[in-house]
């Protein structure tokens, strides 16, 4: 009885961390999380824990890479950066014209430093968010999109 008690509780506290972290909560971090290391890692947690979509793998992979700005040792640096990567471009893999995962590969691409190549998609993200950019619904990601375009 109290393993099953037990059990119960666990997958009702999942359940409460799946709700939680609604997609719309991911966004606005995903704009915080380059200022606030405490953001940063509890997104990199809660997605590494929650992952429900090709879309919160490619911000897990976002928050990764941010993650390497975080951190000192130069190692880790380039080992998160390069296994945020590799989850950005699995999710791009996955579902190519999904708007949101191409805005944050191109957003990672933006600003990676130019020493870690990764920038091989820059013109095409671009173009293709210009082209997609109407059809997006949710304001947030409009606003994130429409910022990053407009920057030089």
């Amino acid at each position: 009885m109290k393993i099953a008690l037990l059990v119960f509780t666990m997958l009702l506290g999942n359940l409460f961390t799946l709700n939680a972290l609604t997609l719309e909560t991911v966004r606005k971090n995903y704009q915080l999380a380059i200022v606030d290391k405490s953001i940063c890692r509890s997104m990199i947690q809660q997605l590494e824990n929650t992952q429900t979509s090709h879309i919160h793998m490619a911000y897990l992979g976002a928050f990764q890479t941010i993650w390497a700005r975080h951190t000192s040792n130069p190692i880790s640096k380039l080992k998160t950066f390069n296994k945020g990567k590799t989850n950005i471009d699995k999710a791009v893999r996955m579902v190519p014209n999904s708007v949101e995962i191409i805005f944050i590969r191109y957003s990672v691409q933006r600003n990676s430093p130019g020493f870690l190549r990764y920038n091989g998609n820059l013109k095409e993200d671009r173009n293709f968010l210009h082209e997609k950019w109407h059809s997006i619904t949710s304001e947030t990601l409009k606003t994130m999109v429409e910022q990053l375009l407009n920057r030089k």
